[in-house]
This record gives structure tokens, C-alpha cells and sequence, in this order.
């Protein structure tokens, strides 16, 4: 089976969050069972072509392409993607890729991607290579199924090929002046209120993929649940219920060759689910470089993520003194909205003695904080998969988490069910309730013996990519 794999970032050539990983993992797993995948992405200015061997397609250069009334022309190039026979090609047109910063705020966010994913096609054609499935991500590049469909339906060579797109946040959405229609060359019939491309108004990227696209996949099955609710739908819950049959939740994995206590080269010491003594060096290490006084006995309750409302720390607002007066530490790594930031560096300066605030992104701290914390909190809003509780899960660390999307389907309850509890969740999105999950946290805590065996159960899980490629291409067998 041919798969052409199209995605706006991808690992380890350029990264915002978690679909970078996806798109650098997936492709590699679906390679392993078998599958023939290519890797489709814009060539931005912040990946070293040095470094990854990104070299021209001398074929393929100075190809012209028309936006609306706008001439542009591409060029591609390519590279071997790591330890792989995968070829990735990228879409090389510095005006539009290479501005500093992987999205904008430019008033021609919609010609970047629109230009991105007319290149794709037009790639395919030159290459004269016939794809079973597209699978395309997120709204960057949406508008490929359609565009197959309306201005691509002369050309045999996609005669056969099938598009599944894969929503990896519903709230982001790609919504643009009813004049990016023209821009894709589309035509404005299908524009008028409630129609394939009208969304409140404007053109509506993701929407149209949705109804055009041969199959629709959220990154967890509830989260492909939720989507078809007015809570979690983003105003695209009517159409995707609509197309409920045609709708899939597939789990996210890891890359367990880099999220892996046995091998993880960012951490102080090694180990796995038969030494899980040697989680403790890793903590004392993490204490020593927050200057904490390290105490092996005392719970480490850790933070990676990204600052934002999605992720729930509102919640800790009206509890972090009742938090913080407990024995613990809390150690917190990540950066964002201002409010967020804003709240965790004051908490930081409260409690100086027991806390340890980063603001920014570290790699290997991120690493460090997985191996060394006991317990892992990500009290989401919402979360539509999830990678943290995974790492956590796969290190020996304990998370405590919002039961929705992702969290829902990879945490289990371990006071709702002892004999397959992994973790600590609560259900609503209430303080209170975060704070009474905390609480039954330090209950575990002093219980070793029960607490070593809920953390076996999520180190010992799979919880790799092998599993997720499968279901690909199962769903790909499908279409």
C-alpha cells in the first residue's frame, strides 16, 4: 500500500507540538508493517538542511503555480527521514516558508497553505506517483481532499486514491475571508450560509476537508467521541455527526527509541519495571538541580506542558496554598499564556523551599522530570490524545489527570478499579475535585508497596507506535 503522508510539521526537521511527533513517528511504524510512505511538508527556514541532508530535486524546480490572481513558482527537495527508507520531500518557497516562525499571524496565512498543498498534488503529478490513501493533518492540509475532488477530478493518476484526514485539535481550525476561495481557486458556489465551505461567515479550511474527505480520525476514541458533541465540537460537532460512520479514533503512540527509561540518554540513571529502585537517583538528581533538598521520601509532583487554557491549570488557582502545604515539591516546566506563567513563577517565589519553576522548554529537563517526579499532573479541559501521561505511564511515574479525550482512554482510575489502576483521575472540571485527586495521591504515596505495583502496570503497557500503525493501516484496508 502507497501512502503519501502530508503534515505541516514533523520531527525532527521542525516542531511546535505533538503533531511533529506524530508525523515523524507514524511514518516509521507504518514502514516497519510494510507500508510504502512518503512525507510531504513545507521547507521553513528553521530546519538545517545541513544537518539532515535536505538537497534539491533537480527535476523539480521553478514550478509555477496560480493563486487566484498571484503567480508563484516552488521548488522541492528531499531527504532520507532518520534510520528509514522514507523519503521526504519539502515544499521549498522561501517567500512563504521562510519567515522566522512555522505559522503566523500574517495577513497570507491562507496562501501559505494553500500554495503548500496545491504543491503537494502538483509534486505527485511530476513524480507520476499513484497514492492509495492521502492522509492528510490538521487545517493546513484540509482543503487536498477537495481540491482532488473539484479542480484535480480530470487527472487518473488519483483516480483511486483515498483521503483521510486527521483532526489533531478541533480548535484550530483554519478560518479565513470568504476571498481564499478564489485564492484556492475554488468556486464560490459551495459558499452560502451552512454550505460545505461557510463557517460563521468565513471560509472554513477544516470544515471543508471534513465533508470532502473520504474519512475523518481523531488521535483518541474518545476524543473522536467528544468531537460530536456541542462541549468539545467547536461549532463542527452537526457535520462530523453527520459523517459518524465515517468517523475513527485512533491512539496516539511514543517513540519508545526516545521516551524509554531503559535507553533515555537525558536521564541520570537507567532502569526499567524489574529496578524501579533506580527511579530514585533520578529524582534526587532533579532536586539537586531545582537546589532542593533532596529527600527521597518526599513526593515530587511534576509539570511538562504548554501554558494555555486547554491544559486546565485554572483549576490550581484557588488551591495551590492548600497544595503547597502539604510535604511535597512541585516542579513545573513550560511556557505560554502569561496568566499561566504569571501564576506558577509567583508560587515559585512563595515557596521557594518547595517548588521548582522553569518557564521555557527544555529537552532534557523534560526527560529529567518524567524519570525523576513520582507523580505527574495534566488536569486538561480538554485533551484530544495526550503524549505526557504515556511518558509518565512508561517511566514509573504516576499521573494524575482530567478523565477526557486521550487521558480517558490511556489512565485508569486506580480507586475505581485496584486491579487495573495505572494512575489517578477525576471526572468534572472543578477544583475541588482536582484538589481531592491530589489528596488521593499522597494516599498512594504512603502505601510503597501498593504504589510499586500500580506503576509496574504503566511501564509495562505498550504503549509504541506498532499498535497505532496498525490500526492505520487497517483503516486505510478500509477506505
Amino acid at each position: 500500500m502507497k501512502v503519501c503522508f502530508i503534515t505541516s510539521e514533523c520531527f525532527p526537521y521542525v516542531k511546535t507540538g505533538g503533531l511533529a511527533d506524530v508525523s515523524g513517528s507514524l511514518p516509521k511504524a507504518l514502514s516497519e508493517l510494510g507500508t510504502e510512505v512518503k512525507i510531504f511538508l513545507p521547507l521553513y527556514d528553521s530546519a538545517d538542511v545541513n544537518e539532515f541532508g535536505i538537497v534539491p530535486v533537480k527535476s523539480l524546480t521553478g514550478i509555477p503555480v496560480r493563486l487566484g490572481t498571484k503567480d508563484v513558482v516552488f521548488n522541492v527537495c528531499k531527504c532520507k527521514h532518520p534510520d528509514t527508507d522514507i523519503d521526504v520531500f519539502f515544499i521549498d518557497c522561501p517567500f512563504y516558508f521562510k519567515r522566522g516562525k512555522i505559522y503566523s499571524d500574517d495577513t497570507d496565512e491562507d496562501e501559505r497553505f494553500i500554495l503548500f498543498q496545491y504543491a503537494v498534488i502538483m509534486t505527485l503529478q511530476l513524480l507520476k506517483y499513484k497514492p492509495d490513501v492521502i492522509h492528510c493533518n490538521d487545517w493546513q492540509t484540509a482543503l487536498i481532499p477537495e481540491l482532488l475532488k473539484t479542480n484535480f477530478s480530470w487527472d487518473g493518476l488519483f483516480k483511486k486514491t483515498k483521503t483521510l484526514l486527521t483532526v489533531h485539535n478541533i480548535a484550530y481550525q483554519g478560518r479565513f475571508n470568504k476571498s481564499s476561495i478564489l485564492k484556492a481557486n475554488l468556486k464560490t458556489d459551495k459558499f452560502f450560509p451552512f454550505g460545505p465551505y461557510e463557517f460563521k461567515g468565513d471560509f472554513n479550511f477544516l470544515k471543508c476537508g471534513i465533508i470532502a474527505s473520504d474519512a475523518v480520525n481523531a488521535v483518541s476514541p474518545t476524543y473522536s467521541k467528544e468531537i460530536q458533541t456541542p462541549l468539545f465540537g467547536e461549532g463542527l460537532e452537526g457535520i462530523l455527526a453527520d459523517k459518524k460512520d465515517f468517523v475513527f479514533g485512533i491512539l496516539n503512540g511514543i517513540d519508545d527509541n526516545i521516551w524509554n527509561p531503559k535507553v533515555d540518554k537525558f536521564i541520570f540513571k537507567n532502569y526499567t519495571h524489574r529496578s524501579l529502585q533506580n527511579k530514585i537517583p533520578n529524582k534526587i538528581e532533579l532536586l539537586k538541580r531545582f537546589n532542593l533538598k533532596p529527600d527521597e521520601k518526599i513526593p515530587v509532583f511534576g509539570i511538562i506542558s504548554r501554558l494555555a487554557v486547554q491544559k486546565g491549570f485554572d483549576l490550581m488557582f484557588p488551591v495551590i496554598d492548600k497544595i503547597m502545604k502539604e510535604n511535597i515539591y512541585l516542579i513545573v516546566l513550560g511556557s505560554g499564556e502569561k496568566i499561566y506563567e504569571d501564576f506558577f513563577s509567583a508560587a515559585g517565589k512563595k515557596y521557594t523551599r518547595k517548588s521548582g519553576i522553569q518557564i521555557g522548554y527544555d529537552n532534557e529537563m523534560s526527560h529529567l522530570i518524567t524519570a525523576g517526579a513520582d507523580f505527574f499532573l495534566m488536569p486538561s479541559k480538554y485533551e484530544p490524545c495526550g503524549l505526557n501521561q504515556m511518558y509518565s505511564l512508561n517511566y514509573g511515574t504516576l499521573p494524575v489527570v482530567r478523565k477526557t479525550g486521550g487521558l480517558a482512554d490511556t489512565v485508569i482510575d486506580c480507586f475505581s478499579n485496584p486491579a487495573k489502576g495505572n494512575g489517578i483521575s477525576f471526572d468534572n472540571f472543578k477544583s475541588k475535585e482536582f484538589l481531592d485527586a491530589f489528596k488521593r495521591a499522597l494516599l498512594i504515596f504512603e502505601n510503597k508497596e501498593k504504589m510499586k505495583k500500580i506503576l509496574r502496570r504503566g511501564i509495562i503497557k505498550d504503549f509504541s507506535w506498532k499498535h497505532s500503525a496498525g490500526e492505520y493501516i487497517e483503516l486505510y484496508s478500509k477506505l
